[in-house]
Order: C-alpha cells, then sequence, then structure tokens
C-alpha cells in the first residue's frame, strides 16, 4: 500500500486518487523515454534478448552515472518472481561482459566502454508494490538492487518511490574518524584531512536510508537510485565534494562553494563544496540534505 495522499487545491481540495498502469509496457515506455532523469540511468537498449539456454528478454538495460551495468525490469502490480528474475539476467550479465561492453560501444562509444564498472552491477525493479518479504530477500543478496515502487496521479503525474535499496558491495570496516571506507589515504602528515574524509563518510551514509556507496578510481559516490554526492580523495588542505544541486538557487560562497556546471570534473553534480574543517562540514549540512532528497 503506497501511504502518500496527493491532493488537489485547485478551486478547493481534493484527493487525487493513486492508480496502476494499464498494462506493464506504459510504465516501461515512459521510463524508458526519460530513464536518466528518472533513474540516474543512461538508456542503452529495450527487450534485449539474451543468447542461453532457457534465452529470455531483459527488460531495459542502462549505464548509470558512475559507469555501471544496470538491468532495470517492470511488473504492472505486486509480481514474487521480479526479483529472481532479474537476478537471472544479472547472471547471465557478468558472464557475456563482451556482449554488454560492446553494446556500450556502439550507443556510448569506446571511452565509455573501457570504463565500465564491472564491480558494481545493479539490478532496478519497478512495480506497482513490493511485499514484506520481497525487502526482506534482498538484503539476502550479494547484488546492488534497488525495489522501486510507482503509482500514476492523474493524467500528468508519477510518483517513484524506493522501497529497498541494497549494496552488493561487501563493506569495508569503518576506522570512526580515522579514514572514509573507501577513499584512498592522504599522506600521515594530512591527518586532519583523512579525519575530516571520515567524518564527511558518516555524515553522507547517514543522511537516510537506501544510501549506498560505489568506488570509482577517481571518487566515491553516494547515492539512492541517483548519485547525490561524489567525494575526491582528500587532498593536501581540502576535501572536494560535488552535489546534485542548482548552483543558481544557492548563495555561493568564494572558497567553500563554486558553480562547476561548465567545468569538467570527476564525478557528478554542479555545485563544488571545498571543505576544509569541521566548520565547513557542520555548514554544508543543509546542501547535503538538499541534494539527498533531489536523488
Amino acid at each position: 500500500m503506497v501511504g502518500l495522499k496527493l491532493f488537489n487545491t485547485a478551486g478547493g481540495v481534493s484527493e487525487v486518487v493513486p492508480r496502476l498502469a494499464e498494462v506493464e509496457a506504459d510504465v516501461q515506455d515512459l521510463v524508458e523515454a526519460h530513464m536518466e532523469t528518472m533513474l540516474g540511468v543512461t538508456f542503452l537498449a529495450s527487450e534485449f534478448v539474451i543468447d542461453c539456454v532457457n534465452s529470455g528478454r531483459i527488460d531495459s538495460l542502462g549505464l548509470d552515472e558512475n559507469g555501471a551495468p544496470v538491468i532495470v525490469e517492470y511488473k504492472r502490480g505486486t509480481d514474487a518472481g521480479v526479483i529472481n528474475q532479474g537476478l537471472y539476467y544479472m547472471a547471465w550479465l557478468m558472464a557475456h561482459k563482451d556482449t554488454f561492453r560492446n553494446l556500450v560501444r556502439d550507443r556510448l562509444g569506446v571511452t565509455a566502454a573501457s570504463q565500465i564498472l564491472w564491480s558494481a552491477p545493479r539490478l532496478i525493479c519497478v512495480a506497482g508494490d513490493f511485499t514484506r518479504y520481497d525487502a526482506h530477500a534482498v538484503r539476502e543478496h550479494r547484488r546492488s538492487i534497488d525495489l522501486v515502487r510507482y503509482r500514476y496521479y492523474g493524467n500528468d503525474h508519477i510518483g517513484l518511490e524506493t522501497v529497498a535499496s541494497v549494496t552488493g558491495q561487501s563493506a569495508a570496516p569503518r576506522r570512526v574518524r580515522r579514514r572514509a571506507a573507501g577513499l584512498p589515504a592522504v599522506p600521515r602528515q594530512d591527518g586532519a584531512m583523512t579525519e575530516l574524509a571520515g567524518a564527511l563518510d558518516e555524515v553522507l551514509t547517514g543522511l537516510g536510508a537506501g544510501v549506498t556507496r560505489v568506488q570509482r578510481k577517481q571518487y566515491a559516490a553516494y547515492q539512492r537510485l541517483r548519485n547525490f554526492a561524489c567525494v575526491l580523495a582528500p587532498q593536501q588542505t581540502k576535501l572536494l565534494v560535488y552535489l546534485k544541486a542548482d548552483p543558481k538557487e544557492i548563495d555561493l560562497v568564494p572558497g567553500f562553494t563554486r558553480d562547476v556546471t561548465e567545468l569538467g570534473h570527476h564525478g557528478t553534480g554542479d555545485l563544488e563544496l571545498q571543505l576544509r574543517t569541521e566548520r565547513d562540514l557542520e555548514r554544508a549540512q543543509d546542501l547535503f540534505r538538499l541534494s539527498y532528497a533531489a536523488a
């Protein structure tokens, strides 16, 4: 059951009753047409036929913001088999990396194909609803799985709600205030930055349920369905963090926040934060929450 109630306040107050799609293909067509906006995933292929003994068709294939392969499976309502079906396709994908690599090369180019993050493949299940058993089941698998519930509201709105999100990567032991999990160490004389990185990791992972950390060579990405923060390896005197917030809607402070919309950088996000002290980390809290909410 969906707990959200939506009301139309034009000319009084009336409830907008949520509904399911008429057919599963309606949801699939909408998400595939706007996959980057809705899921943070670059669309690659629809109804991709796999070559195996039992055959099959992967509903959607994509590549997320960090270069990880993504399988998206859709169900109109509740279907107990959607997770197992997706995991079956993921097993095939990991056994046929060249096929996926060629698909990425043909759609996005050689560079994207050479930078696929094979350590973090993802399964996103989009369905009308999930049971408590589904939410429990994803925690028992060693794969990154997102359960996303959809609802249509009237003719012009669709809602997506993350019911459960787990990462298949084994978590590195956390050394509180010593070193942030997944972030490269800095020279010993820069212990202050290492400690600040550890505190930052605690803040970002503690923003809410469903936060996962994905490690790339150049940065660590913190994500819900989409990245909301990318943290570069600590520098000598500062940490650089990139957030999914619109710099034009924020009062930029020289030396603390910067608009990098037109500047190339590792990770995703148009707002750059420069953190040098615990005080910087404290005053960045509202920006972290803003970016988390947008993801």
